[in-house]
This record gives structure tokens, sequence and C-alpha cells, in this order.
């Protein structure tokens, strides 16, 4: 288990829902209506140094859920100017400025983590878990240092990539409207 995260009572402005919805129209990936999102499920993991919130949320439009990896922080990233979001007001915490978490080499470590440790989702300090994620765990046989992460943006079988040996990857487990799902979300190779 990666730990627990820590979920506070508050309030978020604007809710992460409104603030994708500026975002993801600007993705190359994302072929869905920014007014019509809904949440379908969400995991965390926890930052070894208590400093970054990782999120990872799957959000549906026209049909086709999307992955979208997020991170909270207290002070904006400079080398992750590119994968910036926007800020909300966290009631509790104040600002956050929101990244796209692959651009973020907090989660990239903590993913990376997981798939080789074979572990999971984090806890939750309060509310319940709406998916669970876990990593397959990996032997390595020779200096990793050229392992490659893909994080799948679309949830759906189309476009799960044909690895012919992965190292590694992480497997989703959630319930939405068409029933129980399972889901590659990413792949170390």
């Amino acid at each position: 288990m990666s730990g627990t995260a820590i979920i506070h009572d508050a309030t978020l402005t604007p809710t992460k829902l409104e603030l994708l919805a500026t975002w993801l129209p600007e993705q190359p990936w994302f072929d869905g209506d920014a007014t019509d999102l809904d949440r379908v499920a969400a995991y965390r993991f926890v930052d070894p140094d208590g400093e970054v919130g990782i999120e990872t949320i799957l959000i549906r439009s026209g049909g086709v859920t999307y992955q979208v990896p997020l991170t909270y922080r207290a002070e904006p990233l400079a080398e992750a100017a590119p994968h910036f979001i926007g800020t909300m007001e966290h009631s509790t915490l104040g600002t956050r400025y929101t990244y796209d978490a692959v651009g973020d080499p907090v989660y990239v470590v903590e993913l990376m983590r997981v798939i080789h440790e074979g572990d999971t989702e984090a806890e939750l300090s309060r509310g319940e878990k709406s998916m669970t994620v876990e990593g397959s765990g990996i032997t390595l046989v020779s200096n990793a240092s050229g392992e490659m992460i893909r994080i799948i943006r679309i949830l759906d079988d189309g476009h799960v990539p044909t690895v012919p040996t992965p190292l590694g990857w992480l497997t989703g487990r959630w319930t939405d409207a068409d029933g129980d799902q399972e889901q590659m979300l990413a792949i170390l190779r």
C-alpha cells in the first residue's frame, strides 16, 4: 500500500472538473465535450515527502473515459511549467498549483515505484475509494536506467498499445455505468 492520503473536508474554487473543462480541449488526446464532463472514479498516491498531492481522476465525456493524473502543489514547479493546468483555492490549504502529473517528477517516481514494487493505491484518511490500482512488480535483469513509462489516456480497449514484453504495468479496477471495468493504465517499457 502506498500510505494514507489525507483528504480534507474542503471547498475548491474552481472545482477540479471546472479547472479541467478549461484545459482538456487543448489536449490532443481529448476528443470529448468539456461542458459534459462526468467524474467516474479516482485513486491517489502519497508523496513520501508529504508535499505534493497526487491524484488520478477518470473522467467520462461523450461515452469515452479519459485518465487524467494530477498533482497539487503549494508553490509553482518551474520544470513542469508546460504541464501547468491552473490554480485552485483550497479552503484549508490555500492556493494549489495543479499540474498534468506526467510532467511532475514526484508523480513519475511514485508511479514507477508502485509498478516496480507491485504496490497499490493509497488508503484515504476519509471517504470511500472509487477504484483500486495495482502494479505488476518487476524483476530487473539489467540496468533499468532506460525505462520509459506510457500513460494510457483514453480508456477504451482500442487505445492500449501493444508492447512485446513490457517490464511492468499498472492495472486499474472500477465500476461505472457500464459495469465493472479493468484496464491497463500505464506501461513500463
